[in-house]
């Protein structure tokens, strides 16, 4: 394993997996609607992955739908020893490209299948239970489909499960059907609703992972990150990224890209030094 990667180590149960990872959603295409852009610049990234040292890769067959867990698959398999696939289940694709819910208890079971197919796994994991809409987290109970996801679990299948898109009550509401190891919700330096919860889960062992960690589809944009940035010699994504690996240590960092220099730069800039006058300024940002 690479010893240059920012962050260190997490444990996701009996799983060590690297702080710094890669989120596979953009290289299902525009619109994460297959097929992707550059084919073969897709394969190159996830090679790249693997060779930088990053253990977790965060992916979903609803990417494409089945597009990156099969560029995944075409890349890394037979898989390192050392890596660790998280998909999620509980919503699909539609013509539109919308993300319709997928939560009965049969399509917890299709997906888990599918997702094994798609990957050439016998078991996954950590699988997620993805929640809420495109709005983000909704409440209301989760126990029928988390229910059916632990069955799966106890079947063997899956070795850990999570919860993502959820509210603080939904992960009470999971935990006390089953053990999760993490937890998947949108967070980043600008939007911090969940300091609250990340916290808690700190205390209890259990992973944060933040998706669009950069701003998703409306870039991260600060006067005061870029100054910070401007003072480091750095682009404000590197700092953005690198105070997420200080705000708290069981955040994990899953930021997506198609570029192989994109990858390289975000891996190296994650592991930005900030000082405490600096964190402090941008903790500034989201309160």
């Amino acid at each position: 394993m690479s010893t240059s990667l920012p962050g260190g180590t997490w444990a996701l149960g009996d799983l060590t997996v690297t702080r710094f990872g890669y989120g596979a959603m953009q290289l299902a295409g525009p619109g994460v609607m297959g097929p992707p852009a550059d084919r073969d610049s897709a394969i190159a990234v996830l090679r790249e992955v693997a060779d930088l040292g990053i253990t977790h890769i965060d992916t979903s067959d609803a990417y494409g739908p089945r597009v990156t867990n099969r560029l995944i698959r075409e890349a890394l398999h037979p898989y390192p020893e050392s890596l660790r696939i998280v998909t999620k289940v509980g919503a699909t694709r539609d013509d539109q490209g919308g993300w319709p819910p997928a939560r009965e208890p049969e399509d917890i079971r299709r997906a888990v299948h599918e997702n094994l197919e798609s990957l050439g796994l016998e078991v996954l994991d950590v699988v997620n239970l993805r929640l809420g809409d495109a709005q983000g987290p909704q409440p209301g109970s989760l126990a029928e489909p988390f229910e059916a996801l632990a069955e799966l679990q106890r079947q063997g299948l899956v070795r850990h499960l999570g919860v993502s898109n959820a509210t603080a009550e939904q992960v009470a509401e999971a935990r006390a059907i089953a053990p999760i190891v993490c937890v998947q919700n949108m967070y980043n330096l600008a939007f911090r609703q969940d300091d609250e919860l990340i916290d808690e889960l700190a205390e209890q062992g259990v992973a944060y992972v933040p998706f669009f960690p950069l701003g998703g589809f409306s870039p991260l944009q600060s006067s005061a990150l870029s100054a910070v940035a401007g003072r480091l010699g750095a682009t404000p994504m590197s700092v953005a990224l690198a105070w997420l690996l200080r705000r708290s240590p069981n955040i994990l960092l899953i930021p997506g890209t198609s570029s192989v220099a994109h990858l390289r730069e975000n891996a190296a800039g994650a592991g930005l030094s900030l000082s405490d006058e600096e964190l402090a300024e941008l903790d500034k940002i989201g309160r």
